[in-house]
Protein backbone atom coordinates (compact mmCIF):
# COMPACT_ATOMS: atom_id res chain seq x y z
CA UNK A 1 0.00 0.00 0.00
CA UNK A 2 3.01 2.36 0.61
CA UNK A 3 4.62 1.62 -2.52
CA UNK A 4 1.41 2.52 -4.43
CA UNK A 5 0.69 5.69 -2.72
CA UNK A 6 4.43 6.83 -3.59
CA UNK A 7 4.07 5.79 -7.27
CA UNK A 8 1.06 8.26 -7.22
CA UNK A 9 2.17 10.85 -5.78
CA UNK A 10 6.01 10.64 -7.93
CA UNK A 11 3.01 10.47 -11.39
CA UNK A 12 1.50 13.70 -9.89
CA UNK A 13 4.44 15.29 -9.39
CA UNK A 14 6.17 14.28 -12.76
CA UNK A 15 2.76 15.97 -14.29
CA UNK A 16 2.70 19.07 -12.55
CA UNK A 17 6.71 19.35 -13.44
CA UNK A 18 5.47 18.50 -16.98
CA UNK A 19 2.70 21.41 -17.08
CA UNK A 20 5.24 23.64 -16.29
CA UNK A 21 7.16 23.36 -19.71
CA UNK A 22 5.27 25.26 -22.47
CA UNK A 23 8.50 24.40 -24.82
CA UNK A 24 5.52 22.28 -26.81
CA UNK A 25 2.97 24.94 -27.42
CA UNK A 26 6.01 27.42 -28.09
CA UNK A 27 6.71 24.95 -31.15
CA UNK A 28 2.93 24.54 -32.11
CA UNK A 29 3.02 28.34 -32.17
CA UNK A 30 5.64 28.21 -34.75
CA UNK A 31 4.92 25.27 -36.40
CA UNK A 32 2.14 26.52 -39.51
CA UNK A 33 -0.93 24.44 -39.04
CA UNK A 34 -0.45 23.33 -35.49
CA UNK A 35 -2.43 26.23 -33.89
CA UNK A 36 -4.95 23.61 -32.42
CA UNK A 37 -2.77 21.83 -31.22
CA UNK A 38 -0.73 24.52 -29.30
CA UNK A 39 -4.60 25.48 -28.19
CA UNK A 40 -4.96 22.01 -26.62
CA UNK A 41 -1.95 21.18 -24.95
CA UNK A 42 -2.13 25.38 -23.57
CA UNK A 43 -5.71 24.80 -22.43
CA UNK A 44 -4.51 21.53 -20.40
CA UNK A 45 -1.58 22.91 -18.69
CA UNK A 46 -3.42 26.41 -17.77
CA UNK A 47 -6.21 23.57 -16.14
CA UNK A 48 -3.20 23.48 -13.28
CA UNK A 49 -3.02 26.00 -10.42
CA UNK A 50 0.82 25.85 -10.42
CA UNK A 51 0.52 26.89 -14.55
CA UNK A 52 -2.01 29.81 -13.60
CA UNK A 53 0.46 30.88 -11.27
CA UNK A 54 3.31 31.37 -13.73
CA UNK A 55 2.70 34.66 -15.81
CA UNK A 56 4.52 32.58 -18.82
CA UNK A 57 1.53 30.32 -18.73
CA UNK A 58 -1.10 33.25 -19.40
CA UNK A 59 1.42 34.89 -21.95
CA UNK A 60 1.41 31.76 -23.97
CA UNK A 61 -2.12 31.42 -23.50
CA UNK A 62 -3.06 34.89 -24.72
CA UNK A 63 -0.43 33.98 -27.72
CA UNK A 64 -2.41 30.53 -28.72
CA UNK A 65 -5.54 32.43 -28.57
CA UNK A 66 -4.60 35.93 -30.13
CA UNK A 67 -3.22 33.60 -32.97
CA UNK A 68 -6.09 31.46 -33.49
CA UNK A 69 -8.43 34.87 -33.75
CA UNK A 70 -5.77 35.77 -36.50
CA UNK A 71 -6.78 33.18 -38.30
CA UNK A 72 -10.24 33.44 -40.34
CA UNK A 73 -10.92 29.52 -40.39
CA UNK A 74 -10.38 29.20 -36.81
CA UNK A 75 -11.60 32.29 -35.89
CA UNK A 76 -15.25 30.96 -37.08
CA UNK A 77 -14.26 27.71 -35.29
CA UNK A 78 -13.22 28.92 -31.78
CA UNK A 79 -15.95 32.11 -31.98
CA UNK A 80 -14.63 34.78 -28.86
CA UNK A 81 -10.91 33.86 -29.05
CA UNK A 82 -10.17 37.41 -28.69
CA UNK A 83 -11.55 37.86 -25.45
CA UNK A 84 -9.75 35.02 -24.27
CA UNK A 85 -6.95 36.14 -25.63
CA UNK A 86 -7.14 39.65 -24.01
CA UNK A 87 -8.75 38.23 -20.51
CA UNK A 88 -5.29 36.08 -20.37
CA UNK A 89 -3.10 38.97 -21.51
CA UNK A 90 -4.41 41.28 -18.71
CA UNK A 91 -3.38 38.61 -16.41
CA UNK A 92 0.06 38.04 -17.54
CA UNK A 93 0.00 42.32 -17.02
CA UNK A 94 0.03 41.65 -13.86
CA UNK A 95 2.49 39.67 -13.73
CA UNK A 96 5.06 41.20 -16.13
CA UNK A 97 4.14 44.50 -16.29
CA UNK A 98 7.54 45.68 -18.23
CA UNK A 99 6.91 42.93 -20.58
CA UNK A 100 10.35 41.42 -19.92
CA UNK A 101 8.98 37.63 -20.76
CA UNK A 102 7.16 38.45 -23.63
CA UNK A 103 10.06 40.74 -24.97
CA UNK A 104 12.54 37.70 -24.49
CA UNK A 105 10.26 35.29 -25.77
CA UNK A 106 10.05 37.60 -29.12
CA UNK A 107 5.76 37.37 -28.69
CA UNK A 108 5.09 41.20 -29.99
CA UNK A 109 3.30 39.40 -31.92
CA UNK A 110 0.29 39.31 -30.04
CA UNK A 111 0.02 42.84 -30.22
CA UNK A 112 0.09 42.63 -34.04
CA UNK A 113 -2.39 39.82 -34.21
CA UNK A 114 -4.97 41.86 -31.72
CA UNK A 115 -4.77 44.78 -33.22
CA UNK A 116 -4.50 43.84 -37.27
CA UNK A 117 -7.46 41.29 -36.86
CA UNK A 118 -9.46 43.82 -34.63
CA UNK A 119 -9.38 46.39 -37.12
CA UNK A 120 -9.93 44.56 -40.18
CA UNK A 121 -13.13 42.77 -38.09
CA UNK A 122 -13.68 46.32 -36.94
CA UNK A 123 -14.04 47.70 -40.64
CA UNK A 124 -16.09 44.82 -41.72
CA UNK A 125 -18.91 44.93 -39.84
CA UNK A 126 -18.77 48.77 -39.99
CA UNK A 127 -19.66 48.63 -43.51
CA UNK A 128 -21.95 46.23 -42.92
CA UNK A 129 -23.50 49.20 -40.70
CA UNK A 130 -23.55 46.96 -37.55
CA UNK A 131 -21.97 49.54 -35.39
CA UNK A 132 -22.28 47.56 -31.87
CA UNK A 133 -19.98 44.87 -33.69
CA UNK A 134 -17.84 47.43 -35.24
CA UNK A 135 -17.37 49.51 -31.81
CA UNK A 136 -16.27 46.80 -30.23
CA UNK A 137 -13.81 45.28 -32.82
CA UNK A 138 -12.46 49.02 -32.69
CA UNK A 139 -12.33 48.80 -29.16
CA UNK A 140 -9.69 46.64 -29.42
CA UNK A 141 -7.79 47.77 -32.33
CA UNK A 142 -7.28 50.93 -30.35
CA UNK A 143 -6.44 49.27 -27.05
CA UNK A 144 -3.58 47.21 -29.01
CA UNK A 145 -2.39 49.59 -31.84
CA UNK A 146 -2.01 52.41 -28.34
CA UNK A 147 0.28 49.59 -26.96
CA UNK A 148 2.31 48.93 -30.12
CA UNK A 149 3.17 52.19 -30.44
CA UNK A 150 3.48 53.26 -26.51
CA UNK A 151 6.52 50.50 -26.55
CA UNK A 152 8.00 50.99 -30.12
CA UNK A 153 6.75 47.46 -31.21
CA UNK A 154 5.58 48.50 -34.99
CA UNK A 155 7.58 49.84 -37.94
CA UNK A 156 7.09 53.36 -37.28
CA UNK A 157 8.56 54.20 -33.96
CA UNK A 158 7.34 57.90 -34.28
CA UNK A 159 3.47 57.17 -34.14
CA UNK A 160 1.69 57.75 -30.93
CA UNK A 161 -1.50 56.53 -31.61
CA UNK A 162 -3.67 54.95 -34.22
CA UNK A 163 -5.92 58.08 -35.70
CA UNK A 164 -7.71 55.98 -37.73
CA UNK A 165 -8.56 53.21 -35.09
CA UNK A 166 -9.57 55.89 -33.13
CA UNK A 167 -11.68 57.53 -34.85
CA UNK A 168 -13.56 54.63 -35.98
CA UNK A 169 -14.18 53.09 -32.68
CA UNK A 170 -16.10 56.80 -32.38
CA UNK A 171 -18.15 57.01 -34.92
CA UNK A 172 -19.09 53.45 -34.50
CA UNK A 173 -19.71 54.12 -31.11
CA UNK A 174 -21.67 57.38 -32.08
CA UNK A 175 -24.06 55.07 -33.95
CA UNK A 176 -24.49 52.60 -31.62
CA UNK A 177 -25.62 55.58 -29.58
CA UNK A 178 -23.11 54.96 -26.82
CA UNK A 179 -22.28 58.70 -26.74
CA UNK A 180 -20.33 58.28 -23.67
CA UNK A 181 -17.61 56.11 -24.96
CA UNK A 182 -17.68 57.99 -28.49
CA UNK A 183 -16.72 61.57 -26.83
CA UNK A 184 -13.78 59.87 -24.80
CA UNK A 185 -12.57 58.60 -28.31
CA UNK A 186 -13.20 62.17 -29.98
CA UNK A 187 -11.70 64.00 -27.17
CA UNK A 188 -8.56 62.11 -27.57
CA UNK A 189 -8.29 62.88 -31.16
CA UNK A 190 -9.31 66.72 -30.21
CA UNK A 191 -6.52 67.13 -27.10
CA UNK A 192 -3.86 66.09 -29.84
CA UNK A 193 -5.17 69.06 -32.12
CA UNK A 194 -5.61 66.63 -35.11
CA UNK A 195 -7.00 67.84 -38.15
CA UNK A 196 -6.95 65.48 -40.53
CA UNK A 197 -7.60 61.53 -40.89
CA UNK A 198 -6.35 59.89 -44.00
CA UNK A 199 -6.41 63.14 -45.84
CA UNK A 200 -10.17 64.64 -44.45
CA UNK A 201 -10.97 67.27 -42.71
CA UNK A 202 -12.28 66.34 -39.10
CA UNK A 203 -13.34 69.88 -37.83
CA UNK A 204 -16.92 67.92 -37.07
CA UNK A 205 -15.61 66.26 -34.30
CA UNK A 206 -14.52 69.41 -32.52
CA UNK A 207 -18.44 70.96 -32.76
CA UNK A 208 -19.37 67.14 -31.63
CA UNK A 209 -18.02 67.46 -28.40
CA UNK A 210 -18.70 71.03 -28.02
CA UNK A 211 -22.38 71.77 -29.18
CA UNK A 212 -24.08 67.98 -29.25
CA UNK A 213 -22.17 66.80 -26.55
CA UNK A 214 -20.97 68.48 -23.49
CA UNK A 215 -22.89 71.82 -23.88
CA UNK A 216 -26.22 69.45 -24.20
CA UNK A 217 -25.30 67.26 -20.97
CA UNK A 218 -24.82 71.47 -19.71
CA UNK A 219 -21.02 69.70 -18.49
CA UNK A 220 -19.90 74.00 -18.85
CA UNK A 221 -16.37 73.07 -17.64
CA UNK A 222 -16.06 70.45 -20.64
CA UNK A 223 -17.90 72.29 -22.92
CA UNK A 224 -15.25 75.59 -22.59
CA UNK A 225 -12.59 73.03 -22.94
CA UNK A 226 -13.28 71.81 -26.00
CA UNK A 227 -14.78 75.29 -27.25
CA UNK A 228 -10.88 76.69 -26.72
CA UNK A 229 -9.23 73.35 -28.57
CA UNK A 230 -12.08 74.50 -31.71
CA UNK A 231 -11.22 78.33 -31.51
CA UNK A 232 -7.54 77.59 -31.50
CA UNK A 233 -7.47 75.19 -34.64
CA UNK A 234 -10.41 76.68 -36.84
CA UNK A 235 -10.91 79.88 -35.69
CA UNK A 236 -13.36 81.16 -38.32
CA UNK A 237 -16.12 78.71 -37.29
CA UNK A 238 -19.10 80.89 -36.05
CA UNK A 239 -20.35 77.88 -34.22
CA UNK A 240 -17.64 79.25 -31.20
CA UNK A 241 -19.23 82.46 -30.96
CA UNK A 242 -22.40 81.55 -31.40
CA UNK A 243 -21.71 78.41 -28.37
CA UNK A 244 -20.06 81.40 -26.19
CA UNK A 245 -23.64 83.19 -26.49
CA UNK A 246 -25.42 80.83 -25.55
CA UNK A 247 -23.70 79.77 -22.96
CA UNK A 248 -23.80 83.51 -21.86
CA UNK A 249 -27.32 83.73 -22.38
CA UNK A 250 -28.27 80.72 -20.04
CA UNK A 251 -26.87 82.37 -17.59
CA UNK A 252 -29.40 84.92 -17.02
CA UNK A 253 -26.67 88.24 -16.66
CA UNK A 254 -27.46 90.30 -19.77
CA UNK A 255 -24.17 92.72 -18.87
CA UNK A 256 -22.35 89.57 -19.86
CA UNK A 257 -24.54 88.79 -22.70
CA UNK A 258 -23.87 92.20 -23.84
CA UNK A 259 -20.33 92.11 -23.14
CA UNK A 260 -20.06 88.79 -24.70
CA UNK A 261 -21.54 90.34 -28.26
CA UNK A 262 -19.63 93.66 -28.12
CA UNK A 263 -16.24 91.27 -27.89
CA UNK A 264 -17.29 89.53 -30.89
CA UNK A 265 -18.79 92.11 -32.84
CA UNK A 266 -16.07 94.38 -32.60
CA UNK A 267 -13.17 92.28 -32.35
CA UNK A 268 -13.97 88.77 -33.19
CA UNK A 269 -15.86 88.81 -36.47
CA UNK A 270 -16.93 92.47 -36.83
CA UNK A 271 -18.23 92.56 -40.45
CA UNK A 272 -20.25 89.29 -39.86
CA UNK A 273 -24.06 90.84 -40.16
CA UNK A 274 -26.21 87.77 -38.18
CA UNK A 275 -24.15 88.31 -34.99
CA UNK A 276 -24.77 92.04 -35.64
CA UNK A 277 -28.43 91.82 -36.24
CA UNK A 278 -28.73 89.06 -33.09
CA UNK A 279 -26.83 91.48 -30.96
CA UNK A 280 -29.30 94.82 -31.76
CA UNK A 281 -32.28 91.81 -31.53
CA UNK A 282 -31.12 91.17 -27.98
CA UNK A 283 -30.82 94.58 -26.99
CA UNK A 284 -34.09 95.36 -28.48
CA UNK A 285 -36.09 93.02 -26.43
CA UNK A 286 -33.77 93.50 -23.34
CA UNK A 287 -35.28 97.10 -23.60
CA UNK A 288 -39.04 96.88 -24.06
CA UNK A 289 -39.13 94.07 -21.38
CA UNK A 290 -41.60 94.88 -19.00
CA UNK A 291 -41.57 91.28 -17.00
CA UNK A 292 -40.40 93.39 -13.99
CA UNK A 293 -43.31 95.21 -14.01
CA UNK A 294 -41.85 98.48 -16.10
CA UNK A 295 -39.36 98.49 -18.87
CA UNK A 296 -35.49 99.08 -17.60
CA UNK A 297 -34.36 102.85 -17.02
CA UNK A 298 -32.13 103.10 -19.73
CA UNK A 299 -34.82 101.71 -22.08
CA UNK A 300 -34.30 104.06 -24.83
CA UNK A 301 -30.55 104.57 -24.48
CA UNK A 302 -30.42 100.36 -25.58
CA UNK A 303 -32.68 100.58 -28.15
CA UNK A 304 -31.09 104.19 -29.53
CA UNK A 305 -27.96 101.04 -29.67
CA UNK A 306 -29.98 98.38 -31.09
CA UNK A 307 -30.86 100.20 -33.69
CA UNK A 308 -26.97 101.03 -34.49
CA UNK A 309 -26.41 97.19 -34.22
CA UNK A 310 -29.23 96.45 -36.79
CA UNK A 311 -28.45 99.39 -39.09
CA UNK A 312 -24.46 98.27 -39.34
CA UNK A 313 -26.09 94.84 -40.17
CA UNK A 314 -27.99 96.75 -42.92
CA UNK A 315 -24.59 98.12 -44.11
CA UNK A 316 -22.96 94.92 -43.86
CA UNK A 317 -25.51 92.51 -45.68
CA UNK A 318 -27.66 95.61 -47.70
CA UNK A 319 -30.29 92.43 -48.98
CA UNK A 320 -30.91 91.58 -45.37
CA UNK A 321 -34.88 92.15 -45.22
CA UNK A 322 -34.69 90.90 -41.76
CA UNK A 323 -33.01 94.03 -40.58
CA UNK A 324 -34.63 96.72 -42.50
CA UNK A 325 -37.91 94.92 -41.08
CA UNK A 326 -37.17 95.26 -37.43
CA UNK A 327 -36.04 98.73 -38.13
CA UNK A 328 -38.88 99.71 -39.35
CA UNK A 329 -40.99 97.79 -37.14
CA UNK A 330 -38.51 99.54 -33.93
CA UNK A 331 -39.38 103.22 -35.40
CA UNK A 332 -43.24 102.39 -35.75
CA UNK A 333 -43.01 101.04 -32.45
CA UNK A 334 -41.86 104.43 -30.78
CA UNK A 335 -44.65 106.21 -32.99
CA UNK A 336 -47.37 104.43 -31.85
CA UNK A 337 -45.59 104.82 -27.85
CA UNK A 338 -45.50 108.38 -28.82
CA UNK A 339 -49.41 108.80 -29.84
CA UNK A 340 -50.46 106.93 -27.53
CA UNK A 341 -48.70 109.54 -24.69
CA UNK A 342 -51.77 112.07 -25.85
CA UNK A 343 -53.63 109.88 -23.64
CA UNK A 344 -52.40 110.82 -21.28
CA UNK A 345 -53.02 114.59 -21.15
CA UNK A 346 -56.70 114.96 -20.37
CA UNK A 347 -56.98 119.29 -20.26
CA UNK A 348 -58.44 120.98 -22.29
CA UNK A 349 -56.12 124.17 -22.13
CA UNK A 350 -54.27 125.78 -25.10
CA UNK A 351 -51.45 124.28 -23.22
CA UNK A 352 -52.81 121.19 -23.09
CA UNK A 353 -53.85 121.12 -26.71
CA UNK A 354 -50.49 122.43 -28.07
CA UNK A 355 -49.16 118.86 -26.34
CA UNK A 356 -51.02 116.33 -27.48
CA UNK A 357 -51.11 118.21 -31.30
CA UNK A 358 -46.98 118.19 -30.85
CA UNK A 359 -46.89 114.71 -29.89
CA UNK A 360 -49.49 113.61 -33.00
CA UNK A 361 -46.22 115.18 -34.95
CA UNK A 362 -43.64 113.90 -32.91
CA UNK A 363 -45.48 110.49 -33.98
CA UNK A 364 -46.46 111.04 -37.55
CA UNK A 365 -42.67 111.71 -38.09
CA UNK A 366 -42.06 108.60 -36.13
CA UNK A 367 -43.92 106.98 -38.76
CA UNK A 368 -42.47 108.57 -41.54
CA UNK A 369 -39.41 107.55 -40.68
CA UNK A 370 -40.46 103.92 -40.51
CA UNK A 371 -41.67 104.04 -44.13
CA UNK A 372 -38.60 103.44 -45.70
CA UNK A 373 -37.21 100.41 -44.06
CA UNK A 374 -40.50 98.60 -45.29
CA UNK A 375 -40.48 100.03 -48.45
CA UNK A 376 -36.76 98.45 -48.45
CA UNK A 377 -38.27 95.05 -47.32
CA UNK A 378 -40.06 95.60 -50.30
CA UNK A 379 -37.50 96.25 -52.66
CA UNK A 380 -35.57 93.93 -51.30
CA UNK A 381 -38.06 90.51 -51.65
CA UNK A 382 -41.37 91.53 -53.28
CA UNK A 383 -39.23 91.53 -56.99
CA UNK A 384 -37.88 88.34 -56.28
CA UNK A 385 -39.82 85.19 -57.13
CA UNK A 386 -40.89 82.15 -54.85
CA UNK A 387 -39.87 83.06 -51.61
CA UNK A 388 -38.88 80.91 -48.34
CA UNK A 389 -41.27 81.13 -46.02
CA UNK A 390 -40.13 83.37 -43.46
CA UNK A 391 -38.99 85.45 -45.98
CA UNK A 392 -42.63 85.71 -47.47
CA UNK A 393 -43.10 86.40 -43.75
CA UNK A 394 -40.93 89.40 -43.63
CA UNK A 395 -42.78 90.72 -46.81
CA UNK A 396 -46.41 90.42 -45.97
CA UNK A 397 -45.19 92.05 -42.39
CA UNK A 398 -43.69 94.76 -43.93
CA UNK A 399 -47.05 95.49 -46.21
CA UNK A 400 -48.78 94.82 -43.30
CA UNK A 401 -47.42 97.85 -41.59
CA UNK A 402 -47.50 100.11 -44.49
CA UNK A 403 -51.59 99.69 -44.70
CA UNK A 404 -51.46 100.63 -41.02
CA UNK A 405 -49.39 104.28 -41.63
CA UNK A 406 -51.29 105.14 -44.86
CA UNK A 407 -54.92 103.99 -43.22
CA UNK A 408 -53.77 106.81 -40.23
CA UNK A 409 -52.86 109.17 -42.96
CA UNK A 410 -55.91 108.61 -44.82
CA UNK A 411 -54.10 107.97 -48.42
CA UNK A 412 -56.19 105.58 -49.12
CA UNK A 413 -54.40 104.82 -52.73
CA UNK A 414 -51.49 104.04 -50.34
CA UNK A 415 -53.62 101.42 -48.71
CA UNK A 416 -55.21 99.80 -51.45
CA UNK A 417 -51.81 99.90 -53.36
CA UNK A 418 -49.99 97.85 -50.62
CA UNK A 419 -53.41 95.90 -49.68
CA UNK A 420 -53.41 94.31 -52.98
CA UNK A 421 -49.87 93.55 -52.74
CA UNK A 422 -50.12 91.99 -49.68
CA UNK A 423 -53.00 89.83 -50.85
CA UNK A 424 -50.87 88.70 -53.52
CA UNK A 425 -47.83 87.26 -51.36
CA UNK A 426 -48.37 83.91 -51.81
CA UNK A 427 -49.72 83.57 -55.15
CA UNK A 428 -47.12 85.37 -56.41
CA UNK A 429 -43.76 84.32 -53.69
Amino acid sequence: MKKLLFFVMLAAFAQIGQGQDFSKVKGYVLVPGTLEQAKTEIDKLMEQPKAQAKAEGWLWKAKVYSAIYANDKLRAKYPGAETIANAAFERYVQSDPTYKILKENGLQSYAGDMYGTSFSQGVRTYNSKNWDSAAYFFKYSVKYSDLIFKNKWGRDTTMSFDTTSVLYAGVASEKANNKDTAALYYGRIAENRITKISGSDIGDIYKWLVDFYYNTKKDEVMTEKYLALGKQIYPNDLLWPDTELEMARKKGNKDSLFAKYEEITTKEIPNNHIFMYNYGVELYNYAIDTSSGKRPANSDEIIAKAKEKLNKSLELAPDYAQAALLLGQITYNQAVDIKAGTKDIKGTKPEDIKKRADLRIAAGKKFDEAIPYFEKVEKILGSQGKLKMDNRTTLKDAYDLLITIYEQKNLKDKVDFYTTKFNNVDKEH
